[in-house]
């Protein structure tokens, strides 16, 4: 099975766990835990937008950064760009926050609801260069479910 039909059968799951789930929390920890197990990412989780920062929410893996800025590290870039980032090499990215050395590359992925950023999905590697844009399609239509 490629990457392609795995995040098709994982995007099945979520669909099917969250549908009829009003509970942003419970949507996020569910949605972290299946891409973590199927994909064994290094790190796999939310961070929700509150006031000027961004708050750490259910995520899978080790400990991470509590809050992060507005433009800052990458998950604070996505959102002040509102875009997914694709970083091939986090130690070359400008302002990077290392929450942990262990994090070689990682993508993050704006959720939006009303067109309002609510919340980002940041998923870690411990390999270098592991998103594509075959990962970007696909956590791209995983973030526009119905979260909230």
């Amino acid at each position: 099975m490629d990457k392609a039909e795995k995040y098709q059968e994982v995007y099945k799951q979520i669909q099917s766990v969250i549908s009829g789930e009003t509970d942003q929390i419970a949507n996020m920890a569910n949605t972290a835990a299946l891409l973590h197990e199927a994909f064994g990412f290094w790190w796999t989780g939310f961070y929700i937008i509150r006031g000027n920062q961004l708050v750490l929410g259910p995520f899978q893996g080790p400990v991470a950064c509590t809050r992060i800025g507005f433009g800052k590290g990458v998950c604070g870039t996505s959102w002040e760009r509102r875009e997914t980032v694709i970083v091939p090499d986090v130690h070359l990215f400008p302002g990077h926050i290392a929450c942990s050395s262990q994090s070689q590359s990682e993508i993050v992925v704006p959720m939006f609801h009303n067109d309002e950023i609510y919340a980002v999905l940041d998923i870690d590697s411990k390999e270098l260069a592991t998103f594509d844009e075959v990962d970007k399609e696909w956590l791209e239509k995983i973030v526009a479910l119905d979260f909230i």
